[in-house]
C-alpha cells in the first residue's frame, strides 16, 4: 500500500485511535457468527467484488435463530464473494447462535414456506438481499473481508482519518432504490456540493486577461460569468448542451430500471416470446422520448467525446474539464470512439433533486453500505464477514445448488446471486467445463482494463492553490467542496497520459482528480485536519520497466502526483501526515476488482445492455440454472447504483 508500514505511509503521526490494519484481530463488535450455525432455510449471497468505494466498520452478524427451523443449511438462494486476494484471518466465532448479535430492526417471523436466498456484502449485494428479505426469503449475506460494502467502504487506515477507500461520490445511486430501501431513515445523509467542479489553472498557463480558475456549480448564472473568462461563446453555448445530455440522461434512465431483452428467449417458444414484450418496453419508450434528437443520441454514444466537444465549445480548461467524466475510471482516451456514452453515464447522476450532481456521504462511503445494511437486518436478512467463498455447487443437471467456504462447510441453496465479476463467478467459483464452450471463450475474453491508482492522505491542514489563494490554511473555501481537476488545462494532456500508460509507462501528467470530503463532512478527520481522495489515471496494470507495484513504486509515484500538486499549491506536501497507495493491482487484491477494474469491466458499447456480460447471455441470468449476477459486470454497469442488485433479486423472485 505504498509504505514501509503497511497500511499506510506515516510522516507526521497523529493521535488517534489504533490503526485497523489487515491480519489484526477484530473487535467483539465485529466478529460474525459461524456459518454453520444458520438457521434451517437460511439462503446466502457471497460477495466476489465489487465496483464502488468506503463504509465505517460495522458489526456484520448471524442474528437470532428463527423458530420452526428446519435442516441445517438448506436455502435457496446464494451469493458469493471473491475467494482470492486479501483474505483477513478468521477471529474467533461464538459457538452459540444465540450469542450472535441480534439483527437491528429485527422484523416478524416469515412463513414456513418461505423458501431462502443469499445475497451479498457489497452495495449490490445488500440492495439484492434486502429485495429479498423484504419479499420473506430466508437471506444470508457472506462477505470475504472483515468489513461489509465491497468498493463502497470507510476505513481508518490511518488513525484518526476515515477513508472511503476506493469509491468516493455519490451520484448515480437510483431514486428506487434509495426510496425502497428507506435508506435516509436507515441513517444516509448526503452533503450535496455547491459549487461542485473546479480546475485551477497551473501558473505556466495563466494568461492576461484570462481566469485562473474554472468554478462550476448548479447555477447557470455563475458558471455563465466563470466560463465567459475564458470564452463568451462557450458561457452561452453550455447550458444548450447540458439541457441536450440531461434530455438523453432521462430517456436512458428507465433503462437502468429494467433488466435488458433475453435475446434467447426470442428463439424460445410462443409464450416465451410475449414474456420478453415487457423488457422490450423501455427501449420503445427512450426512442419516443428522443424522437427528433435520436440521431444526435446516437452519435453521442458512438462517437469520440473530442468529436462532441470540439463541435460545440472552444476553450480547452472548459473542454477538458467535461472530457475527465468521459473516461473516468476508465482506459480510454477522451478521441476513442464511444467515450461519449461514458460521459452520458455520468450525467445521470443525481442528489437531493438535482441533476448531474455528486455528493458526500456523511461517514464517508460506507455510509451508503452501512444504511443499506440497517435495511437489510430490518429485512430479517442475516449478515456474514470473513466467510469467503470457495466454489459454487451445482447438482447432476448443471443446476445450483449452494455454495462450498473456504473452511470447508456447504450452504445448499437452490438459487445463488453472485456479486462478484463474471471473470470470477463464472472462471473461478463454478466447476470446470459447466459453461457452454461459446459462452466461456466470451467471457475470458471480456476487458477489464483498468487505469486507476487511488490514493488517500491525511492532511494536517487544507490545501492552498495559488490561483484561489486563501488567507489561512484553516478556513473552507467553495472550491474545497468540489472535485478538483489538476493537469486539466488542456485535452491534450489527458490523450498523453492515456498514450503514455498504453505503453506501460507512468505518465509525466497523469490525469487527476483530487477531493477533501472533509470539507463538508467533519466526522472524518481531528479537528482542523482533512482526508484528500486522489483518483488517478492513466497507470498501467503491468509496467514496462518490469518493475512491480511494490511499496518502492507506489512511494515513487505518490511523491510524483504530490509534487504536481505542490505545484498549484506550494505547501501541500507539508501538510501530509500519512497516505496508502492503490494501483490496478492492489484494488484487485484488496477488494476482488478483476484488473483493478472499478466498473466489474469496461463501460465499452460492446460490453453494456444486452452485452453485458456477453452477447450470448445478459445478466442478470446466466447459463447456469439458479445462478443470477447481482454486481456491476451485470447490466446496467458500474457506479454506485444498486440497480444490478435490484434486478438480480427481482429475477432470483421470479426464478
Amino acid at each position: 500500500m505504498g509504505s514501509k508500514f503497511k497500511g499506510y505511509k506515516e510522516q507526521h503521526p497523529v493521535a488517534g485511535p489504533k490503526l485497523r490494519r489487515e491480519g489484526d484481530p477484530v473487535r467483539p463488535a465485529d466478529v460474525p457468527a459461524r456459518i454453520d450455525q444458520l438457521p434451517a432455510t437460511a439462503s446466502i449471497q457471497i460477495r466476489a467484488m465489487a465496483n464502488c468505494w468506503a463504509s465505517a466498520p460495522h458489526s456484520c452478524t448471524l442474528g437470532q435463530p428463527r423458530p420452526n427451523a428446519g435442516p441445517h443449511g438448506q436455502s435457496e438462494v446464494s451469493i458469493v464473494s471473491s475467494p482470492q486476494h486479501e483474505t483477513r484471518a478468521r477471529p474467533p466465532v461464538s459457538e452459540n447462535p444465540s450469542e450472535a448479535l441480534r439483527p437491528e430492526g429485527h422484523t416478524p417471523e416469515p412463513s414456513l414456506e418461505t423458501v431462502g436466498s443469499f445475497a451479498t456484502c457489497s452495495h449490490n449485494g445488500l440492495v439484492a438481499a434486502t429485495y429479498l428479505g423484504k419479499k420473506g426469503r430466508r437471506v444470508c449475506v457472506l462477505e470475504r473481508r472483515h468489513i461489509l460494502g465491497g468498493a463502497a467502504v470507510t476505513e481508518e487506515i490511518i488513525p484518526g482519518f476515515k477513508f472511503s477507500r476506493a469509491s468516493y461520490v455519490l451520484g448515480l445511486l437510483r431514486p428506487r432504490v434509495y426510496h425502497d430501501l428507506d435508506l435516509k431513515r436507515h441513517g444516509l445523509k448526503v452533503y450535496t456540493r455547491d459549487p461542485s467542479s473546479y480546475t485551477p489553472l497551473h501558473e505556466n498557463y495563466w494568461e492576461s486577461g484570462q481566469g485562473r480558475s474554472l468554478t462550476l456549480g448548479p447555477h447557470e448564472d455563475k458558471n455563465h460569468q466563470q466560463i465567459a473568462q475564458f470564452s463568451a461563446k462557450d458561457a452561452q453555448v453550455l447550458p444548450v448542451l447540458e439541457s441536450l445530455l440531461y434530455k438523453f440522461g432521462e430517456a436512458l434512465a428507465p433503462l437502468l430500471d429494467q433488466a435488458p431483452p433475453d435475446a434467447n428467449k426470442f428463439t424460445s417458444s410462443l409464450s416465451g416470446k410475449f414474456r420478453q414484450i415487457p423488457s422490450v418496453v423501455p427501449l420503445v419508450k427512450a426512442a419516443s422520448t428522443l424522437g427528433k434528437d435520436f440521431p444526435q443520441f446516437l452519435e453521442l454514444i458512438t462517437a469520440p467525446t473530442t468529436k462532441i466537444l470540439d463541435r460545440w465549445l472552444e476553450s480547452e480548461p472548459l473542454k477538458a474539464t467535461l472530457a475527465t467524466d468521459s473516461v473516468i475510471g476508465s482506459m480510454i482516451s477522451p478521441s476513442t470512439p464511444g467515450s461519449g456514452y461514458v460521459l452520458l453515464h455520468h450525467v445521470m447522476a443525481q442528489v437531493a433533486g438535482v441533476r448531474g450532481a455528486w455528493g458526500y456521504p456523511e461517514g464517508g462511503m460506507g455510509g451508503v453500505t452501512q444504511a443499506m445494511a440497517r435495511a437489510a437486518r430490518e429485512a430479517g436478512v442475516h449478515l456474514y464477514t470473513n466467510h469467503p467463498v470457495k466454489n459454487i455447487l451445482l447438482g447432476d443437471n448443471n443446476e445450483v445448488k449452494g455454495v462450498e467456504l473456504e473452511d470447508g462447510i456447504q450452504v445448499h441453496a437452490k438459487t445463488v446471486l453472485s456479486n462478484a465479476t463474471p471473470c470470477v463467478t463464472f472462471l473461478k467459483l463454478l466447476p470446470k467445463d459447466s459453461l457452454p464452450s461459446e459462452f466461456e471463450a466470451a467471457v475470458k475474453s471480456i476487458d477489464y482494463t483498468s487505469p486507476v491508482c487511488k490514493i488517500n492522505v491525511a492532511l494536517k491542514s487544507l490545501p492552498n492553490f495559488l490561483a484561489d489563494p486563501g488567507s489561512n490554511l484553516t478556513t473552507v473555501m467553495p472550491h474545497h467542496r468540489c472535485t478538483i481537476h489538476l493537469n486539466c488545462e488542456k485535452v491534450e494532456l489527458l490523450e498523453e497520459a492515456y498514450s503514455q500508460a498504453k505503453l506501460g509507462l507512468t505518465p509525466d501528467n497523469p490525469m487527476i482528480e483530487m477531493t477533501l470530503p472533509s470539507s463538508c463532512d467533519p466526522t472524518l478527520a481531528p479537528p482542523g485536519c482533512h482526508v484528500a481522495l486522489f483518483f488517478t489515471q492513466y497507470i498501467p496494470y503491468t509496467r514496462a520497466d518490469g518493475r512491480p507495484w511494490d511499496d518502492s513504486s507506489k512511494t515513487e509515484y505518490a511523491n510524483k502526483i504530490f509534487s504536481i500538486v505542490e505545484e498549484y499549491a506550494p505547501g501541500f506536501k507539508e501538510s501530509i501526515v500519512g497516505y496508502e497507495v492503490l494501483p490496478p493491482p492492489d484494488l484487485e487484491k484488496v477488494f476482488g476488482l478483476t484488473g483493478g477494474n472499478i466498473f466489474h469491466g469496461a463501460m465499452s458499447l460492446d460490453q453494456l445492455f444486452t452485452s453485458r456480460p456477453s452477447a450470448l447471455q445478459s445478466g442478470p441470468f446466466t447459463p447456469i440454472p439458479g445462478l443470477f449476477l447481482c454486481g456491476s459486470g451485470a447490466h446496467p454497469g458500474g457506479g454506485v447504483m444498486g440497480a444490478p442488485g435490484r434486478l438480480a433479486a427481482l429475477s432470483a423472485l421470479s426464478f
